[in-house]
């Protein structure tokens, strides 16, 4: 029977891998099927990977109804078997209700892929109705982890340097170390309440170390 799975992990802890895993897995036996992605780090159109994986997909945007896409292209006489939809926090909670009836109603297999919280610790929509619709909630297995070592649990978003909890929920960044104004990184759940990314507390040993010189 066809499901509705979601599949969902911190940043860093292989969602876009997982993704591109399953569809590669399902094309290889025959069947046919859809990806699609949204706000990917790559660009419009594509899903990538931190490991270096990278490939084409349909961008869903606010207007995309995927239960018409699907009706597309079998009206054209391409098969769907089955759809990916990677980064699945950032879809409306209609369109989640959407991949299911093409669960229900189809037949159509739909592994969704995605965060489930924000920078605030609040939980997206999109994922908010995952939570609620799907058949299986996998949590993933491999572990992302604070700076501190500890399992990481929080998405954190900084601003020049400097972690923030305010703003909109969705602002494209990447967790790369860098001088970008927006990046993000993986915190445990004591650092991000105490607001203390990697940066922060690198210079907190510092100033400990000068305190300790002088």
């Amino acid at each position: 029977m066809a499901e509705l799975v979601f599949f969902t992990g911190t940043m860093d802890s292989g969602k876009s891998t997982l993704a591109l895993q399953t569809d590669y897995n399902y094309a290889a036996r025959g069947r046919v099927g859809l990806v699609f992605t949204r706000h990917d780090r790559a660009g419009a159109a594509r899903i990538s990977s931190r490991l270096g994986l990278e490939t084409a997909a349909r961008e869903a945007d606010e207007t995309t109804d995927f239960g018409a896409v699907v009706a597309d292209e079998r009206r054209q006489g391409r098969p769907v078997d089955y759809v990916v939809c990677d980064e699945a926090q950032f879809y409306s909670p209609a369109q989640v209700e959407q991949l299911a009836r093409l669960v229900d109603e189809v037949e159509i297999d739909v592994f969704a892929f995605g965060i489930t919280t924000d920078f605030r610790t609040r939980l997206f929509p999109g994922s908010a109705r995952l939570l609620e619709l799907a058949d299986r909630t996998e949590v993933l297995q491999v572990p992302a982890l604070c700076w501190c070592g500890r399992p990481a649990t929080h998405q954190a978003r900084t601003v020049d340097g400097v972690m923030v909890v305010t703003g909109e929920q969705v602002v494209v960044g990447d967790t790369a170390a860098s001088a970008a104004v927006v990046a993000y990184e993986v915190l445990c759940r004591r650092h991000h309440m105490r607001g203390m990314t990697a940066a922060a507390a690198r210079q907190h040993a510092a100033a400990s170390d000068s305190r300790l010189v002088l």
